[in-house]
């Protein structure tokens, strides 16, 4: 169950302090976790991340920079977000061990990240969008405030423990049809929403809240590629104007 460590991407958005980066690094690299990917950091390569990094150097060479979240994440099967509080997103926060289940859980099929957000505001609610699962550090609620490298150097732990918990255990048969990539959903929610204009269903100029919640229906639920490729043909067909489909 180990190996499948290999497959947690940590995905650090907005990082304004390089010395994150390199302790983040370092936390990452105690636990077995290897794949960095940085969302427009405000300074990187620098100093600080190669000194906090204290031999994981390596992890610093190979960690790729990105302009969006979007590009990060666009490979992976199941995305978990870190939030300090729910805001808009209709998916409860789970704890740890839950988050870090589900995770290994999900790399067995693929690449999976966790994404953590900015030191002072942490995820916005149109990037946490992204997210299948959110995860929540329980806190003292009188002093909450984690630095972004222990929350990295928490969850990294987390789930090296629960993967060290599986070793023995039977792994679930899975049914053959791949999970869908964030690329793939992210599509079928661009049709999605055009599809539902094409009917009338959506306003384009009063969406409200629709898609969000759409969104996040479909995130929780985790499709795999054969049920994106239904819903596409049956968004395609409701396009066109519906009628009785071919036999």
């Amino acid at each position: 169950m180990l190996e499948v460590l290999s497959r947690i991407r940590v995905v650090l958005v907005g990082t304004t302090h390089p010395g994150n980066i390199g302790s983040a690094a370092r936390a990452m690299k105690t636990m077995g976790l290897s794949d960095l990917v940085l969302v427009d950091p405000k300074q990187f390569p620098a100093a600080d991340a190669t000194a906090l990094a204290a031999g994981a150097d390596d992890l610093l060479a190979r960690a790729r920079v990105v302009p969006s979240l979007e590009e990060a994440i666009d490979d992976c099967v199941w995305v978990t977000g870190t939030s300090a509080r729910q805001r808009g997103h209709s998916v409860p926060p789970l704890a740890p061990e839950p988050a870090a289940r589900g995770l290994l859980d999900h790399a067995r099929q693929g690449t999976v990240a966790l994404v953590f957000g900015r030191e002072s505001s942490g995820l916005t609610n149109e990037e946490l969008d992204h997210c299948n699962a959110l995860v929540q550090i329980p806190t003292n609620p009188g002093f909450s405030s984690l630095n972004l490298a222990a929350a990295v150097q928490v969850m990294a732990y987390t789930c090296r423990a629960t993967a060290l918990s599986l070793v023995d255990k039977p792994i679930p048969a899975y049914d053959p049809d791949p999970p869908a990539t964030q690329a793939e959903l992210d599509a079928m929610f661009d049709h999605l929403q055009r599809a539902l204009v094409a009917i009338e269903f959506l306003d384009p100029e009063k969406p409200r809240h629709l898609m969000r919640r759409l969104r996040h229906l479909y995130l929780r639920v985790g499709l795999t590629r054969s049920e994106v490729a239904i819903l596409r043909g049956i968004l395609t067909h409701a396009e066109r104007g519906g009628g009785r489909p071919r036999a």
